[in-house]
């Protein structure tokens, strides 16, 4: 994967996947949810109205396809894709697959509880699954 500048927040809470035209996608290591995160791999960004206007269709581009094959992928009732940037102020997307069931419905997943890590061998049947699918978007 292309080199990028993480924010050290985002590092220490994901796992890299895979890196599309535009964007790094991170796994959140968060049990609860699947939830993944699309970094743009350009230095210095922090909000979309920087990107140029083809990078700001691509990174919707990719952050609804992702969507869509996480949502399918892990069943979920709604897809949640937002931009905060109030801790990070690096540009990162936010792609949550919510289900009923989840610890946080219907509220938002941020600030709700602690974070439940992945165990090594949950996360890497995660990521194998993301990786296969992730390759096969058409972005």
């Amino acid at each position: 994967m292309n080199d990028v500048n993480l924010d050290p927040r985002l590092k220490d809470d994901t796992f890299p996947i895979a890196d599309l035209p535009l964007c790094r996608v991170l796994l959140m290591n968060d049990a609860r949810y699947p939830w993944a995160i699309l970094v743009p791999r350009l230095e210095g960004i922090s909000e979309v109205f920087e990107l140029s206007e083809s990078d700001q269709a691509q990174l919707w581009r990719e952050a609804t396809q992702l969507g869509r094959v996480m949502k399918s992928l892990f069943e979920g009732d709604k897809l949640n894709i937002a931009t905060l940037g109030n801790v990070v102020s690096q540009l990162h997307v936010h792609v949550v697959v919510r289900r009923r069931s989840d610890a946080a419905w219907p509220a938002p997943v941020w600030g709700h509880g602690s974070a439940e890590p992945y165990g090594l061998e949950q996360l890497a049947g995660l990521r194998d699954q993301l990786i296969a699918h992730v390759g096969r978007l058409d972005v």
